[in-house]
């Protein structure tokens, strides 16, 4: 996902890391702040598309990113049909007159660097690698859109949906891999996937970093247990995905899921490990 990014002043007023700025590097004007329940909340970013339409009144959204209602690449994509959707244009923002802007982080975003004379109440928030800092998203957002009590709710769920969830992994090895050959090493939400339901990551192993490329004979020579996959991928629809389905990965037992619940820390960090559970049952199941 390609971001464009200015620096941004910011001040911290505490609690999880959240960040408020509002104004651009060099200005003397005073930070605005938020309303305790804001009516025209606007997010600059994919992710944090998804926290606020789980967390935010739907009279409350005022715009989302263009990708919001993408379901390939948005768990939430459903919720977004029917809401503005925004090309992150200055022009449209300035139209809004957001009284809360939403970002990973706002205060680097390059729409709003084109308006130095606005200066809207930001929310940033951070990347979220771990489930801990999935919770953490979804606190901010809930408190700052007007709603804890329903953020608390939310975190009670994924709790309650992830209590008991069994490791049917028992250590054995499976790699992310991608179109063309890339895979997916440690410090990723993925990577805490793997380790929350009892995988080791092949990338951990080879001692390879957040990104990389494995050709296919490294990969048949790694002999993963299982090879995770975007469900897009599935089906060969270019160059890149064909390789996934190269006749030497055959063997491979392999695992589908969307990309949409991976992309963002976010609530579908919930939906991801119960199918990687239940397909690791069924192959198991299948062996038999």
């Amino acid at each position: 996902m390609k971001r464009a990014y200015i620096a941004g002043a910011a001040l911290l007023l505490g609690g999880a890391g959240a960040l408020w700025a509002a104004v651009p590097r060099g200005s003397n004007a005073p930070a605005a702040k938020a309303p305790a329940v804001p009516q025209r909340i606007v997010s600059i970013n994919l992710c944090a598309d998804q926290l606020v339409l789980a967390l935010a009144d739907r009279s409350q959204i005022a715009g989302l990113t263009h990708n919001a209602a993408d379901p390939e690449l948005s768990g939430a994509a459903a919720k977004a049909r029917g809401l503005p959707l925004l090309s992150n244009s200055a022009e449209q923002i300035l139209a809004i007159d957001p009284d809360l802007v939403v970002g990973m982080p706002a205060s680097r975003s390059a729409a709003l660097a084109a308006l130095p004379g606005q200066h809207y109440p930001l929310l940033d928030l951070d990347t979220a690698d771990r489930l801990d800092q999935i919770y953490a998203s979804i606190r901010q957002t809930a408190t700052t859109v007007g709603h804890p009590a329903r953020g608390e709710a939310l975190i009670t769920h994924m709790k309650s949906e992830l209590a008991g969830l069994p490791k049917p992994g028992r250590g054995r090895v499976a790699a992310y891999y991608q179109r063309r050959g890339y895979m997916t090493g440690t410090g990723t939400l993925i990577d805490e996937l793997m380790s929350r339901v009892g995988l080791v990551n092949l990338a951990g192993k080879l001692g390879k970093p957040p990104l990389s490329q494995l050709s296919l004979e490294e990969m048949v020579a790694a002999e993963p247990d299982f090879l995770i996959v975007e469900s897009a991928t599935d089906t060969v629809t270019d160059q890149g995905s064909e390789m996934l389905h190269h006749p030497a990965l055959k063997g491979i037992p392999r695992i589908s899921i969307p990309q949409a619940w991976t992309v963002c820390g976010s609530p579908e960090y919930v939906i991801a490990a119960r199918s990687i559970v239940a397909q690791i049952a069924a192959i198991d199941g299948g062996r038999r």
